[in-house]
């Protein structure tokens, strides 16, 4: 039973709301852009008592069609529509209650011409990097005493470190000697929230997936102004830069989370729901609709509340911002978190837009699944399932699963089983007659999720760069996280913070620089060498980026694969065993005819005879293969 004064508290609110003398806090998309196919735009419109306004708009070229009210009386929705005649300019918004008048400027930019949606490619290589635990370009952005999370720490682990755009814009140059083409950050939208463990201890939102306002970029990476810097800074270098997208969810302190526009603006539930994280019930044929639902419908964590985008208000937001996004700062690519758990029509809806406006542009979705099927259903597939997903791409941790795995039984008892070692590689990649489009799947061998990748492979070297060799060698876009290519280390246990460590030398004062050769051990150098040399060979040689695939089924340990087209032929030789191995290559004439010498693309040797290719034991050979 309630106590006495908290009923009467009850029963005053709608009263005292009531009595709130109207006000705009907010309007979103913060603008828009004149010329814009996509030109019917929904405009929240939020403030103290903003849905109880009569709104209207005077501006040549922009229409209100229709307002839309809510159950929460702060919000209103305003349909509008933008003729391709619209001007640039500020459009006036008046909203009007007796005799209280509110007003509201919002801008019509014009678009500019500079580089944007340019997309990805196989010839493309992608470096993976969580802004937080990059580089500090400054200092005075590391904390601020205003917001949720006012920490920085670089002793802790689970706090924020001071990473930021200013800093990652400092050593676009290591990138481009590296032989990178594209820049994904972990997301850099603001998550001003503060996380407490199970423990009690606190913990940082520093992984950027909990969003509390979509339109601002986080102030401690250095805000809007920063991250189109960077972009144009990039984009001058010659990088692309890709936008992590999270549809999903939110983070538990998003503005509007704390004061709902609706019920259905969340998938709720009678008591707290997770997901069940299994994917199956999606595209089993015989699964259960409470199955299906709590995968799709269950929260994520419970820290970060599952939106639902079956609500047309939330659908609209949230492609709004997607395109907002790419007009503004110029993104390239968008790379969208937990695909597999949002509405499916809803992702189309909101891959069409961003297509429809921006041809170019790649999207690819993280679904975190185990086969070929449920990763098929994801993109565009030539499988016959109920529901057709129109998304061009995604990452490929089924090629990622196998090539762990594989690696890990390379040189030993099992590296030469039935279905073990480079069998599993070349299985994996004998099912992609299930895609419309393999090569749109961005590969990868690692990320800001999984164990690091030298640890993954016990830190043994040959595996390592056998690894890489597969990654930068075959069909796909490939991508790698930061630090791989210094020998960075570490399992997820105890936490996830263990492999986001900080790149060494990203901060001023730190002992040790490993973004100069000179900082860098030996070995560092060596595997730094490694991934630049074939990451630049894979740029400037297309028969490797975008030429056709050839595989040859593995016998005895031993992987056979050639990248081709009218330019050229590279031959990919894989030993998975622990002992040399001479391997006669007149099985490959298919591929080899008219060819009589080779070019060592690693070790710059020249092979005069091709009849015989002497492998080295677990060791990847990339051959340039000439007439």
């Amino acid at each position: 039973m309630k106590k006495p004064y908290l009923l009467l508290l009850a029963l005053l609110l709608p009263l005292l709301a009531v009595s709130q003398t109207p006000a705009i806090t907010r309007l979103n998309p913060t603008n828009w852009w004149v010329g814009m196919k996509y030109a019917n735009v929904q405009l929240l419109v939020y403030g103290p008592q903003a849905g109880t306004l009569t709104y209207s708009i005077t501006y040549p070229g922009v229409k209100l069609t229709k307002t839309n009210t809510v159950e929460n009386p702060n919000y209103a929705f305003l349909d509008l529509s933008i003729a391709p005649t619209a001007k640039p300019g500020i459009v006036r918004l008046v909203g009007k209650k007796g005799t209280q008048t509110v007003t509201q400027n919002w801008e019509l930019k014009a678009r500019d011409n500079s580089p944007k949606a340019q997309g990805v490619t196989q010839a493309d290589f992608i470096y993976l990097a969580m802004p937080d635990r990059f580089a500090n370009g400054d200092p005075t952005n590391d904390k601020f005493a205003d917001m949720a999370d006012p920490s920085s720490d670089r002793a802790n682990p689970f706090l924020r470190h001071g990473g930021d755009l200013q800093g990652a814009a400092q050593h676009i140059g290591y990138l481009k000697d590296l032989g990178v083409t594209a820049v994904w950050f972990t997301p850099v939208i603001e998550n001003d929230q503060s996380l407490t463990d199970e423990g009690g201890a606190k913990r940082s939102a520093y992984h950027g997936y909990g969003f509390t306002d979509h339109y601002n970029v986080d102030r401690r990476l250095g805000g809007n102004a920063a991250y189109k810097t960077y972009v144009q800074q990039a984009h001058a270098a010659g990088l692309k830069v890709v936008q992590d997208a999270v549809y999903n969810h939110v983070g538990n302190n998003h503005w509007f989370i704390k004061d709902l526009p609706m019920k259905t603006w969340l998938h709720q539930w009678p008591t707290y729901t997770n997901t069940s994280y299994r994917q199956q019930p999606i595209t089993d044929p015989h699964a259960a609709q409470i199955d299906r639902r709590v995968t799709l419908d269950g929260w994520f964590v419970p820290f970060l509340p599952d939106l639902n985008q079956q609500n047309p208000y939330v659908a609209n937001f949230l492609i709004q911002h997607a395109l907002w996004s790419v007009e503004m700062f110029g993104v390239d690519a968008w790379r969208i978190d937990t695909y597999m758990y949002n509405d499916q029509p809803f992702m189309n809806r909101c891959n069409a837009a961003l297509l429809a406006e921006y041809p170019r542009i790649h999207i690819f979705g993280e679904s975190s699944v185990s086969n070929v099927v449920d990763q098929a259903y994801y993109v565009r597939n030539k499988i016959d399932f109920p529901f057709k997903s129109n998304q061009p791409g995604g990452l490929d941790f089924v090629l990622e699963n196998a090539m762990l795995a594989g690696l890990k039984e390379v040189g030993g008892t099992s590296a030469t089983g039935w279905d073990n070692g480079v069998q599993r590689v070349y299985q994996a990649l004998a099912q992609d007659a299930v895609y419309q489009d393999p090569g749109k799947l961005v590969t990868f061998i690692d990320n800001h999720d999984h164990n690091r990748y030298l640890s993954e492979v016990g830190e043994d070297i040959s595996k390592y760069k056998m690894g890489l060799t597969w990654l930068l060698t075959t069909r796909g876009i490939p991508s790698m996280y930061y630090g791989t290519e210094i020998l960075m280390k570490n399992f997820k246990d105890p936490s996830d913070a263990e492999v986001r460590r900080d790149f060494p030398g990203g901060w001023p004062g730190d002992a040790q620089n490993k973004f100069t050769a000179a900082g860098r051990t030996a070995p560092e150098n060596d595997a730094f060498s490694f991934v630049r040399t074939l990451a630049t060979y894979r740029r400037t040689h297309p028969a490797l980026h975008s030429g056709k695939l050839m595989q040859y089924l593995p016998q005895d340990g031993l992987y056979v694969y050639f990248r081709y087209d009218a330019s050229g032929t590279v031959m990919v030789a894989t030993n998975s065993t622990d002992k040399a191995a001479a391997l006669p290559t007149a099985r490959f004439s298919e591929r080899m005819s008219g060819f009589s010498k080779a070019r060592n693309v690693l070790s710059n040797e020249a092979l005069s005879s091709l009849s015989t290719i002497q492998l080295p034991a677990k060791t990847a050979v990339v051959l340039e293969l000439q007439r």
